[in-house]
């Protein structure tokens, strides 16, 4: 295969013409399937799916075929698949992107091949489509002005918590994806780092025949999920509290410290200086054990 002879499995293709199209595909109901999608999938020399299976069912459910070659690229070939498709483009192939829902590259495979793709300077291009992203953060009923994309939280308890202390002070509302069976958890590691009274949407099967969306605060949520949540998830959280310094450590001692001796039990203390000041709970406690072992304090 060289850059320079056209395939002779595309007839049509001229070295240099080369062609990447990322199409969005439904989150739920086909129906949602942008009016592109078909005459891409119709026409394209390859297409490049995420799982062949669920392309076959859309196909159908859109009553067009494929004539083009149809292989699979998914996490677990992406990194191996993607030389072979930029030599495809190379020669001046049409390769048609799909992922299971959504856009592609968005937490799913995309991004390695529009990277080889821009780097030998095959043009790329989007048949723009549903995003779960958007369509939660619209249905959260949060502020949807400013907004980032967190996409999966880590599945070691410690590792997310790290991520989710990281994020703990971030001002614009957060879009999540999580798996239904560790949601209760992410959403009580949230609570514990993002304050209690947070306030969040779940958006569950969007789009589809059971679509719902849950808003609360996180603890509210957190206590919901743990009877169990089935389908996709989308998780929106309210950003950090914006106004006013934020106080140092020294300072969340002493308030720690006021309310203490007025009587209130530490951890109970803790949490409301935490959820005054806007910062975890985590970084309020360990700025009190840390004061407690300074010889320089008074504790």
């Amino acid at each position: 295969m060289t850059a320079t002879t056209p395939r002779a499995d595309h007839p049509h293709a001229e070295p240099g013409s080369g062609l990447l199209v990322l199409a969005g595909t439904p989150i739920g109901d086909p129906a949602d399937a942008p009016p592109r999608l078909a005459a891409e999938l119709e026409t394209a020399d390859v297409v490049a799916a995420e799982d062949t299976r669920r392309l076959r069912r859309l196909t159908q459910s859109l009553g067009v075929r494929t004539t083009g070659r149809v292989v699979s690229y998914f996490e677990g070939n992406e990194a191996e698949r993607t030389p072979e498709l930029a030599g495809e483009l190379a020669d001046g192939a049409r390769v048609l992107l799909v992922t299971d829902a959504g856009m592609p590259s968005v937490s799913d495979p995309g991004y390695r091949l529009v990277a080889a793709a821009v780097e030998q300077g095959v043009r790329v291009t989007a048949v723009p489509g549903p995003s779960a992203v958007l369509t939660a953060l619209a249905l959260s009923g949060l502020p949807v002005d400013r907004f980032c994309f967190e996409g999966f939280l880590p599945r070691k308890g410690g590792e997310r918590a790290a991520r989710l202390r990281d994020a703990a002070a971030e001002p614009r509302t957060q879009v999540y994806f999580e798996a239904p069976h560790r949601l209760a958890a992410a959403l009580t590691a949230m609570a514990e780092a993002f304050g209690a009274d947070r306030r969040a949407a779940v958006c569950r099967e969007l789009t589809k025949t059971y679509e719902e969306v849950k808003r609360g605060t996180l603890a509210e949520l957190a206590d919901w999920a743990e009877a169990g949540v089935r389908g996709e998830i989308t998780v929106v959280v309210e950003g950090a509290p914006v106004g006013g310094e934020r106080p140092d450590e020294a300072e969340l001692v002493r308030r720690v410290a006021v309310r203490e001796e007025a009587g209130e039990h530490r951890k109970a203390a803790i949490a409301e200086v935490a959820k005054e000041a806007g910062v975890p709970k985590r970084e309020v406690f360990d700025a009190v054990v840390a004061a407690k072992k300074s010889p320089h304090t008074g504790g």
